[in-house]
């Protein structure tokens, strides 16, 4: 079992940054496949960025803008978001697996956080 705790959203304006922190408890953090995902209104969720042993993964559309890291020693994984525009405004969710997962497809993910607003005014 795996608990997830998103913490670090918030109002920001167009070009701003935010970074969202995700607290995990439960197993062996370091061997996990951990992902953050997002969900606008009317929208599915979707892929942002996913982090193991083997790499980090990234949407297209947050490419050069966005970056995963994790610090294994306190179970915690970040998403720094730079240079933010009004359509990345969503309900920002961290998300743990197993290591093998297809890492940006959603229902491999086994455990979610209960997610984070992050609005960006024009």
């Amino acid at each position: 079992q795996v608990q997830l705790v998103e913490s670090g959203g918030g109002l920001v304006q167009a070009g701003g940054s935010l970074r969202l922190s995700c607290s995990a408890s439960g197993r062996t953090f370091s061997y996990l496949t951990m992902g953050w995902f997002r969900q606008a209104p009317g929208k599915e969720r979707e892929f942002v960025a996913a982090i193991r042993l083997s790499g980090t993964y990234y949407a297209d559309s947050v490419k050069e803008r966005f970056t995963i890291s994790r610090d294994n020693a306190k179970n915690t994984v970040y998403l720094q978001m730079n240079s933010l525009n009004p359509e990345d405004t969503a309900v920002y969710f961290c998300s743990a697996g197993p290591w093998e997962i297809v890492y940006w497809r959603r229902l491999d993910y086994d455990y979610w956080g209960q997610g984070t607003q992050v609005t960006v005014s024009s």
